[in-house]
């Protein structure tokens, strides 16, 4: 437990301390009613500090945080609260959200997105490899006519289909490469051009 912690819970204790004697001076009702009261009285002030507790975890729920693009070409995606950093681009004009993953080496594409973006997965030559943390995985090199974020548009971008199961496309390096400068700070990652 910190020391601000620490400093909290005592002024908090003194505060309760000091609103429950009042009360309990300035009762006139019996003993039974008081402790009733008293009572109701903890219960609302333990509910209290545990909403405040937990408010940074509901408020991030409630107002999740969105990826900004501002007029320089810079591009800013909070963290996620999972700590991972999420992105929607356009594959060939069709929406498709991916983990940024500075470990991967491409833009690995699930098969469902892959077909979302026009391209038939059953078709395609699966001869590369790719070692993951689940083992080792086919791929099938393809090429993505347009590759579209805000207003940034690439043509003709390199990209793999996963053979295997994943549950979410990766951004991997080949792509975030395009990009001047990549940076982790604050709980933001930047992109800029």
């Amino acid at each position: 437990m910190s020391s601000d912690s620490i400093a909290q819970l005592i002024y908090l204790g003194t505060f309760a301390l000091v609103l429950g004697g009042g009360f309990l001076l300035t009762s006139k009702l019996k003993l039974g009613q008081t402790l009733q009261m008293a009572s109701i009285w903890v219960l609302i002030f333990v509910g209290a500090i545990g909403a405040v507790g937990i408010w940074g975890d509901i408020q991030d729920d409630l107002f999740p945080h969105q990826t900004r693009f501002d007029d320089t070409g810079q591009i800013i995606v909070p963290r996620s609260g999972d700590g991972h950093y999420y992105l929607t681009l356009d594959l060939n004009g069709t929406p498709t959200a991916f983990m940024v993953d500075t470990g991967a080496t491409d833009m690995v594409l699930t098969q469902a997105d892959a077909a979302a973006a026009g391209l038939n997965p059953e078709t395609l030559n699966y001869f590369g490899r790719a070692f993951t943390a689940n083992g080792e995985v086919r791929t099938a090199p393809v090429r993505l006519d347009t590759v579209a974020i805000g207003s940034i548009e690439d043509r003709d971008v390199p990209a793999v289909v996963n053979n295997g199961q994943m549950e979410q496309s990766l951004l991997g390096m080949g792509y975030l490469q395009r990009w001047g400068r990549i940076e982790i700070s604050g709980n933001e990652l930047t992109l800029s051009r």
